[in-house]
């Protein structure tokens, strides 16, 4: 049997007035999803374990089937395995965006998609100035970077910058949980206000204002954790060869962790210009030796933290036509059973332009196995499946027959 997870980050929504009161999974024209929902059986699945909030990271390590509570080291020490960064005993891991801040608000968690090439000069700057011997920064992909602490403590309460846009950012800056992790807070407040100072006429900026494009004026650090202990995805559930392919540092490191080779397509942004056609090739070609594939596209999310929904519903659109007609057309006459799997992680509604906990809509087809009578995809027709609603561990449970 050969198994892929289609993933569309942030794809599930709400209903939208200006789109007929339909989510963009019901407004976009995906008749290859519709096809598998009509062809598979479907369902919902909770990725979100009570008392975590509904982060990428928590819902992609629920979907491949990790107890979170168990294995959670916040989101930085996952990007860094991506990013072939060692974290070692007694250091601290955590995401670091860079961020735009206009008039002591938070105007966007990206500082306005800023190239991966200005980012990088900019973080390597900062490191410059800001390493003490304590602090770390290394570059990632556009906004998305990394910060290792020597001795920092994790117990922090930290605010996706994300899920605050347009709030003044000193009304969410890091809060230490216990007393032993205040001089941690306390280290990293100065480290962002330090930011700023330095960042606000650096030669970068200054050529983005002038191009009419937000700066890159602060740093965000967010979800701290320590080296995480997972079992790879052979112990867990038998897969004996298995790759992942994505955009995101957060999802290679994690593949990474669960023991699956991280497959890199050229052309792959993150967003919704991203060579889908590279990434359902890939996947193909993985398939034809390896026993899965998770295939993240995290073009959909972003479009739900811009707030477009027509965005949205395109890049929907497009995961359908230029990935998954791709794949099942590829796959559907090989001789060896062939399953896909197509969900999101969690719903990125576009009204509230950041994530929500309540279950996800999925589909299983298997190329060998009678279907149920649910004929469409989306976040209401998939409730009525034949798995109903399930969670967490669930999902890889039955995507493995264990369950």
């Amino acid at each position: 049997m050969k198994t892929i997870v289609i993933l569309g980050d942030g794809m599930a929504d709400e209903p939208i007035e200006a789109l007929g009161n339909k989510t963009p999974l019901q407004a976009a024209k995906k008749p290859y999803i519709d096809l598998l929902a009509s062809k598979g059986k479907s369902g919902l699945l909770d990725t979100i374990p009570p008392g975590f909030k509904p982060g990428s990271e928590i819902a992609n390590l629920s979907v491949l089937g990790y107890d979170v509570p168990k294995v959670f080291e916040g989101r930085g020490s996952l990007e860094a395995a991506s990013m072939e960064i060692d974290i070692e005993e007694g250091e601290m891991a955590m995401r670091c965006n860079v961020i735009c801040i206009e008039d002591g608000k938070i105007k966007n968690h990206s500082a306005g998609h800023i190239s991966t090439e200005e980012a990088a000069e900019l973080i390597k700057f900062l490191d410059k100035e800001l390493n003490d011997g304590t602090v770390s920064l290394y570059p990632g992909v556009s906004y998305r970077h990394l910060l290792k602490m020597k001795g920092g403590n994790k117990n922090l309460d930290c605010t996706p910058p994300h899920d605050v846009i347009g709030t003044p950012f000193e009304q969410v800056m890091i809060k230490a949980t216990t007393p032993e992790a205040e001089d941690t807070a306390k280290y990293l407040n100065e480290l962002i206000i330090k930011s700023q100072q330095l960042l606000k006429d650096h030669p970068i900026n200054l050529k983005r204002i002038a191009e009419g494009k937000d700066p890159a004026n602060s740093i965000w650090p967010w979800s701290p954790g320590y080296r995480p202990q997972m079992q790879t995805l052979q112990e867990l559930y038998g897969i004996k060869s298995g790759s992942v392919i994505s955009a995101v540092d957060l999802i290679m490191g994690i593949g990474k962790y669960a023991g699956l080779k991280l497959i890199h397509v050229e052309g792959a942004t993150g967003l919704y210009d991203t060579n889908y056609e590279g990434k359902a090739q890939a996947a193909i070609d993985a398939l034809k030796h390896d026993d899965f594939v998770y295939l993240h596209i995290e073009a959909s999310d972003e479009a739900g933290h811009e707030g477009d929904y027509e965005l949205k519903t395109k890049t929907i659109e497009y995961l359908d036509s230029r990935v998954v007609k791709t794949i099942y057309e590829a796959t559907k006459d090989w001789d060896e059973p062939v399953t896909i799997a197509v969900l999101p992680d969690h719903p990125t509604p576009c009204h509230l332009r950041t994530h929500t906990n309540k279950p996800i809509p999925f589909l299983i087809y298997r190329s060998n196995e009678a279907g149920d009578n649910v004929q469409v995809y989306d976040e209401f027709e998939s409730a009525k499946g034949a798995y109903g609603t399930i969670v967490g561990h669930e999902f890889m449970d039955t995507l493995f027959f264990k369950k």
